[in-house]
């Protein structure tokens, strides 16, 4: 088939969330049928013009490049803030406000009408305001998240007022546009059974299946490398608001008491673009190093002792947790972390949700190198079984194929 991918960022190169849910699945279906793309540029991901082409030099080895388009509020210091506020006013919430141009919906046409395309893939909610662009054509919708439930789970644990009624009125709003949205496509897929019970449950009679998160298992596997004494390691992209709340949890209620307990812990935090008071925080204590973004996680991830995953807020499958598990690391998580993947609490992942219990946890992995390594070698385990992208790529294929 030709298959043409909508996408709100440049899907490469591969680190990271979104990015490698996104890359990888891509690169399965080029394998089965012809893929173009019409994707946005984020400065947040891509800043610079030099990296902007190496990641669309990389992406086109998969498919043919068909748009590149700017998003107008990255263009302006205060432009999302800005939209954010005008949001307020609109019906459409300001997910969905943020990647609106019709440019981008005459390319769109043009490029279906040009390459006969049979199937048009949305990567994300935001943008169905092109879906009038592509009528004649199957429509799969993708939710890395149920975005609504996510708004509104943000806004039931943030402490600040303002805040809670800004993310409140954002995630009815979202909820209102997917109930009006979904059901105008032929499929909806979710990443995990869990989202797809809580689309269903606000939108009953769509037709959803599940294409979970995966990971390559030729790039993260272990590697074989000595693990530092009392280590820990946390990866993830400081851009995105859950990473950093855990990481803000964790230094302020965790590490002074493990480092209490014991004072020879080190931890690491891997991740673009790290906010000022963490690199202030690493820089007042010993033993705690932020990294910023790396070209290659795997040598810190693979060193370490525990992979540390105190993430409770969010949507989806947390791809650092896949990671994680495919690397044979032993895992200390909140459950929230590991949603919509099918981990057993002792077997591969050891849960917390408490300060203590963290700290409990990790003190317990620090002292039982048997119990350490029984948790990676399950973890790998569950991984090699039920989460190959290979595996993943092959039944996206055919279930769209099926649809057209």
């Amino acid at each position: 088939m030709n298959i043409l991918w909508l996408s709100h960022l440049i899907p490469y190169p591969p680190k990271g969330g979104v990015l490698q849910r996104s890359y990888n699945l891509m690169k399965e279906l080029s394998k089965y049928h012809k893929l173009y793309i019409v994707c946005f540029s984020q400065k947040a991901l891509h800043p610079t013009d030099e990296k902007r082409q190496q990641a669309l030099d990389g992406l086109s080895k998969i498919c043919e490049i068909a748009g590149v388009f700017d998003i107008k509020s990255d263009q302006h210091q205060w432009g999302q803030h800005i939209l954010a506020l005008k949001s307020l006013f609109t019906v459409d919430p300001y997910t969905v406000n943020w990647i609106k141009n019709p440019e981008v919906g005459l390319r769109i046409e043009k490029v279906v009408k040009e390459n006969n395309i049979d199937l048009v893939h949305f990567d994300t909610v935001s943008l169905c305001t092109y879906l009038n662009n592509v009528s004649t054509c199957k429509k799969v919708l993708n939710h890395h998240n149920i975005e609504s439930h996510m708004m509104l789970r943000r806004a039931s644990q943030e402490d600040t007022y303002l805040k809670k009624l800004y993310y409140y009125q954002e995630g009815l709003k979202l909820r209102h546009y997917e109930r009006k949205i979904c059901r105008h496509f032929d499929l909806n897929i979710t990443c995990s059974n869990a989202d797809s019970a809580r689309l269903l449950d606000d939108s009953p009679g769509l037709f959803v299946d599940d294409i979970p998160n995966g990971v390559d298992l030729d790039y993260f596997y272990p590697l074989g490398s000595k693990q530092k004494k009392s280590s820990l390691i946390f990866a993830g992209g400081m851009s995105w608001y859950p990473n950093v709340a855990a990481i803000e949890f964790f230094t302020k209620n965790v590490w002074p008491g493990l480092i209490k307990e014991q004072p020879d812990t080190q931890m690491t935090v891997v991740g673009r673009n790290p906010p000022s008071w963490l690199k202030d925080f690493a820089d007042r204590e010993d033993g705690f190093t932020v990294t910023g973004f790396v070209d290659d996680v795997r040598p810190y991830i693979d060193s370490a002792a525990v992979y540390v995953c105190p993430i409770n807020d969010g949507g989806g499958t947390k791809l650092k947790v896949l990671d994680a598990l495919a690397m044979g690391k032993a895992l200390v998580a909140h459950p929230i972390a590991c949603e919509g993947i099918e981990v057993t609490d002792g077997e591969n992942v050891l849960f917390a949700t408490t300060p203590m219990e963290y700290i409990d946890k990790i003190q317990l992995l620090f002292r039982d190198e048997q119990l350490r390594n029984q948790l990676g070698e399950n973890g790998r385990k569950l991984i090699e079984e039920k989460y190959s992208f290979t595996s993943i790529g092959k039944k996206l294929s055919e279930l769209y194929s099926s649809l057209v």
